[in-house]
C-alpha cells in the first residue's frame, strides 16, 4: 500500500543531486575583482595585456588570487575590496584611456562547478550594493531631431519633382518651406502630403512669400517618443556590459524615465560615462580635390584645409574627409555581421529605411568614381572604417561595409550600429549609491531571519508531530535547497523582497505537511490501521493542498505579470517556492514516510504525537 516504485526514488535522488550541485556556488560566494576591457568596442584585446597587467600589479606589490583572460576582457581577482580599489586606480593610470578598468565581482566556485554551469545567484542592488540612477529622456530633443530629418527629405522630394522653392528651415518642431508662387506651394503640398503622412500641413503668408508649415501629428509624436525610450533602454543594456555588471536592472518608469540599477558598481563616474556613450554611423565624401601628397602631409601636421577633417584609415592611409555629413545612422533599420562572397573577409551588412535608401541612391548616383568615407562615431571621436570608391549607383537600401579585421569586430560594429546610439539625450535626475557594507548587512539580516524561522518551525514540528514532524522538517530543508538551486540555475537576481519570499515559502510549505499530519491523526482516531491512515492522510489532504496552492499561484502570477521592480522579484521567488513546496511536501515527504513505514510487515503505532 505505502510503497513507491524505484523510478520515483531515482527521480527524487536526481533532484537532490541537482539541488546540491547548483546551490553549492552560493556557499563559495564572490570575491572582489577588476575587469579590464578596451575603450572601443571595435578594438580587440591584445593577449599581451595579460602580462602587462601582471607586471603592473607586481611593481605596485598588489597581491591577487587569480589573473585570466576571457571573452569580456582581462579579469583579476583579489582577496578584499581594499586591494581591489587600489588595483583599479593603479591599472587605470598605468594603462591609460585606451582601456576601461571597472570594479567587478567574480564567483569563487571551483572550475568544475563552473564548467557545468553552476553559478551563484545574482544579488540585487539592496544586497550587493551599487549605484542607482533615474534618467529622464529629453522627448523635445527627440521630436526636434525627427523634424530636422524632414528638412533634408523635403529638399530631396521638391528637387525630384522640380518644384521651385525659396528655402526649407526648421522652426522648433515644425518644418517651414517658403515659396514665391502660390502654384508651387499647392504642388508641394500635394506631393508632401502623400510622401509624409505623419505630417499635418497648413499654409501661411509671410509678406511676399507663401509658407507651407509641416508639423508632426499626435500619433507620430507618440510613436517617436516611444521609440526613443525603447531605443535608449536597448542602448543602455549594450553599454553597461563594460562595467562588468552581471545583472543590470534597466527598465522604463513612466512615460519618459528610465531606472538603471547597477549592482556591484561603486564607481559612479565611470557608470555615468558608460551610460552617456553613443555610437553612430556617418557617411561623408572624401575631398578628392585636396588629396595630393603635399596637402595630406600638411594636414597630418595640423594644417587641415577649411571644411575638411583629417583621418587615418585602418590600413594607415591618410585621408581628408569633408565635414558635411551626407547620411547618418539615424536611417539604419538593421545591421548584422557577414562575410564578403568575393574576398571571404568580415563585413557588416547595413539596411537603411526608405528615406535612407533614397538618399544613399542619390549620393552614389551623383558621385560615381569618387571616394566615400564611412565613419564610426563613438564618444565624440570619429574613425574612418573604410573609404571605398563608388563604382556604380547603389539602390535597395542595403550597404556592405568592408574593412573589418575579424568576425568579432564585425559583430561589435553591427551591434553599435543597430543599437549603439541614444535616440534622445538623457539627464540624470536622481542618483544614489548603496555601499557594499550596507548590502552585506542586508544579506546577514535576511539569512538570519530565514534561519531563525526555519529553526522555530523545526522545533515546533519535532515536538508536536515527533517522527512525522522530523520528516516534514527534512522535506522542508530539501524544499529550500531546491528553491535556491532553481534560482541559481535561472541566474535570477535576488533582492530583499526575494529573501522575504523565501521566508514566506517556508511557512507555506510546512502548512501542507501540517494538513497531511493532521489528516493522518484524524484517520487514526477513526480507527484505521497505521498503514491505512498514512495512505488516506496523503490522498485526502492532496485536494486541499492543491486548491490552496493553485489560488496562491494565481496571485503570484498576477504579481509577476503586472508588477515591476521589487514586486516582480518577490513574485518570481514566490511562484517558484510554491512549485518546490508542492514537490517536497507531497512527493518527497511521502517517499520518506514510505521508506520508514511502508516496508515493515506490521506497524503497531505511528509516532505522530
Amino acid at each position: 500500500m505505502n510503497r513507491d516504485p524505484l523510478w520515483k526514488y531515482l527521480m527524487i535522488l536526481a533532484a537532490l543531486i541537482m539541488g546540491v550541485l547548483y546551490s553549492m556556488p552560493n556557499i563559495f560566494g564572490e570575491s572582489p575583482a577588476v575587469q579590464i576591457s578596451t575603450a572601443k568596442n571595435t578594438s580587440k584585446l591584445d593577449p599581451a595585456l595579460l602580462g602587462q597587467v601582471e607586471t603592473v600589479l607586481k611593481q605596485e606589490k598588489l597581491g591577487y588570487e587569480a589573473l585570466f583572460l576571457d571573452a569580456s576582457g582581462v579579469k583579476v581577482r583579489f582577496a578584499n575590496p581594499d586591494i581591489q580599489i587600489k588595483a583599479k586606480d593603479v591599472l587605470q593610470s598605468k594603462l591609460g584611456k585606451d582601456y576601461v578598468v571597472a570594479l567587478n565581482l567574480l564567483s569563487r566556485s571551483p572550475v568544475w562547478l563552473r564548467s557545468v554551469g553552476a553559478l551563484p545567484m545574482y544579488l540585487g542592488l539592496d544586497l550587493r550594493g551599487g549605484v542607482h540612477f533615474l534618467l529622464q529622456v529629453d522627448m523635445k530633443a527627440a521630436l526636434d531631431k525627427a523634424a530636422e530629418r524632414y528638412v533634408g527629405d523635403f529638399r530631396t522630394s521638391l528637387r525630384k519633382e522640380r518644384i521651385a522653392y525659396v528655402g526649407v528651415t526648421r522652426e522648433g518642431q515644425t518644418v517651414q518651406v517658403r515659396f514665391s508662387q502660390a502654384g508651387d506651394l499647392a504642388k508641394a503640398e500635394s506631393i508632401i502630403s502623400k510622401e509624409f503622412p505623419d505630417l499635418t500641413l497648413k499654409q501661411a503668408d509671410s509678406g511676399s512669400e507663401q509658407l507651407l508649415i509641416g508639423s508632426l501629428n499626435l500619433p507620430a509624436q507618440k510613436r517617436i517618443q516611444e521609440f526613443a525610450l525603447k531605443q535608449n533602454i536597448q542602448t543602455l543594456h549594450n553599454r553597461v556590459n563594460e562595467l562588468g555588471v552581471a545583472e543590470p536592472i534597466i527598465q522604463q518608469q513612466g512615460a519618459d524615465r528610465v531606472v538603471v540599477q547597477l549592482p556591484g558598481v561603486q564607481d559612479t563616474a565611470k557608470a555615468k560615462e558608460i551610460l552617456g556613450r553613443t555610437a553612430t554611423l556617418e557617411i561623408r565624401m572624401v575631398d578628392e580635390e585636396k588629396s595630393d601628397p603635399t596637402t595630406l602631409q600638411n594636414a597630418a601636421k595640423g594644417q587641415v584645409p577649411l571644411g575638411d577633417e583629417f583621418y587615418v584609415e585602418r590600413n594607415g592611409i591618410p585621408v581628408l574627409v569633408k565635414k558635411s555629413v551626407v547620411l547618418t545612422g539615424d536611417y539604419i533599420t538593421d545591421a548584422g555581421p557577414g562575410l564578403d562572397q568575393q574576398t571571404g573577409g568580415s563585413v557588416v551588412h547595413v539596411n537603411f529605411d526608405g528615406r535612407g535608401a533614397r538618399i544613399f541612391k542619390q549620393i552614389t548616383h551623383e558621385n560615381v568614381g569618387k571616394r566615400m568615407a564611412i565613419l564610426l562615431v563613438e564618444k565624440g571621436q570619429a574613425e574612418v572604417i573604410t573609404a571605398p570608391v563608388i563604382r556604380e549607383e547603389i539602390g535597395g537600401g542595403r550597404v556592405q561595409i568592408s574593412g573589418m579585421a575579424n568576425v568579432q569586430e564585425a559583430t561589435d560594429v553591427a551591434l553599435l550600429l543597430r543599437a549603439g546610439a541614444l535616440a534622445a539625450p538623457m539627464d540624470i535626475i536622481e542618483e544614489r549609491t548603496v555601499g557594499p557594507s550596507m548590502g552585506e548587512e542586508n544579506i546577514k539580516r535576511g539569512i538570519h531571519s530565514t534561519l531563525w524561522g526555519f529553526a522555530a518551525i523545526t522545533i515546533f514540528m519535532m515536538i508536536y508531530y515527533m517522527v512525522f514532524g522530523t520528516i516534514s522538517v527534512l522535506a522542508l530543508g530539501i524544499n529550500l535547497l531546491l528553491l535556491v538551486a532553481i534560482l541559481s540555475m535561472l541566474q535570477a537576481t535576488l533582492t530583499l523582497p526575494g529573501l522575504a519570499a523565501i521566508a514566506l515559502t517556508l511557512g507555506m510549505a510546512i502548512d501542507a505537511n501540517v494538513l497531511i499530519n493532521e489528516r493522518i491523526r484524524e484517520e487514526l482516531r477513526n480507527g484505521n490501521t497505521p498503514q491505512a491512515a498514512i495512505h488516506a492522510g496523503y490522498e485526502r489532504a492532496f485536494g486541499t493542498i492543491l486548491d490552496s496552492n493553485v489560488t496562491t499561484l494565481i496571485a503570484g502570477l498576477a504579481l509577476f505579470m503586472f508588477g515591476t521592480g521589487p514586486v516582480k522579484g518577490f513574485a518570481v521567488v514566490h511562484v517558484l517556492g510554491i512549485m518546490t513546496s508542492m514537490f517536497s511536501a507531497i512527493l518527497i515527504s511521502r517517499a520518506i514516510v514510505n521508506l520508514v513505514y511502508g516496508y515493515r510487515r506490521k506497524v503497531i503505532k505511528l509516532v505522530i504525537g
